[in-house]
């Protein structure tokens, strides 16, 4: 049955910024990261006290995030502007003076492709960058998402925005053209919910979805939206239920890697 509710309810999904929603029945602390934990992952900005919209290091020039973060923080309008847009990577400033939209995010095709890497002025020697997924075999994987975004719980949805760093596991349930991670409910019989549990809520687009490996991190996702169904309400995001939705990575690393190997 919910295989056949993510097939139904696909075209649907909101692009919006997502952070990480929690099990409502484990301590939020054990969620909580240092700012040391996962430091290739960095926000985009600073808006009041909000941190908006997540990237991940992947290579010592170029960061991967979502395209729409591009126009939902101010980084389009500096880069048009031919200026330089700074971020914050392990505490040490770094300016950003290029950013490359996917070539399927502004066609016509359906569905676009929700990509944008970001280059740096000078190399980022630390810390070091993650490696992308390069193999479709993600069905059935557990990653690991990491945000600042709207802290909640899966029995109320998104809460409140504190601006803190959190990690959350969830299982790949669908991959095909994105990838997709329902938040189970714990309370339900037979729960496969793990015990970090966990999903996106307002706040945090365009941040990694990764895979812990034997030869370390990889970033399987990018952080895109969730799933609307029938149901959805902008103040409940992120119940027990719901859907993320993220770009499946392995499928554009030709795209990447001509950016990435190009004189860009």
């Amino acid at each position: 049955m919910r295989g056949l509710l993510l097939v139904c309810l696909v075209s649907l999904f909101a692009l919006q910024s997502y952070g990480i929603v929690i099990r409502h029945d484990v301590a939020p602390g054990d969620y909580t990261l240092r700012a040391s934990n996962f430091s290739q992952v960095f926000y985009l900005e600073l808006q009041g006290q909000r941190k908006v919209c997540g990237a991940t290091l992947i290579s010592n020039r170029w960061a991967l995030t979502a395209a729409h973060c591009v126009s939902e923080t101010s980084l389009g309008s500096v880069i048009g502007n031919g200026d330089e847009f700074l971020v914050e990577i392990a505490n040490v400033p770094r300016s950003i003076d290029r950013v490359m939209l996917h070539p399927d995010f502004t066609s016509l095709k359906t569905p676009e492709v929700d990509l944008a890497l970001l280059r740096f002025v000078q190399e980022v020697n630390y810390p070091t960058p993650i490696s992308v997924n390069t193999k479709a075999d993600e069905l059935g994987e557990i990653v690991t998402l990491v945000g600042w975004g709207y802290f909640g719980l899966g029995t109320t949805g998104r809460q409140y925005d504190d601006g803190t760093k959190r990690q959350a596991k969830n299982r790949i349930t669908q991959a095909d053209q994105r990838l997709f991670s329902f938040f189970d409910d714990p309370r339900q019989l037979n729960s496969a919910a793990l015990p970090l549990e966990g999903t996106l809520g307002l706040g945090d687009s365009g941040g990694p979805a990764f895979l812990e490996t034997s030869e370390g991190l990889l970033l399987a996702g990018v952080s895109v939206g969730q799933v609307e169904g029938p149901d959805f309400s902008e103040e409940t995001q992120g119940q027990y239920g719901s859907v993320a939705v993220y770009e499946r990575v392995s499928l554009h690393v030709e795209w990447i890697n001509s950016v990435l190997n190009s004189d860009y």
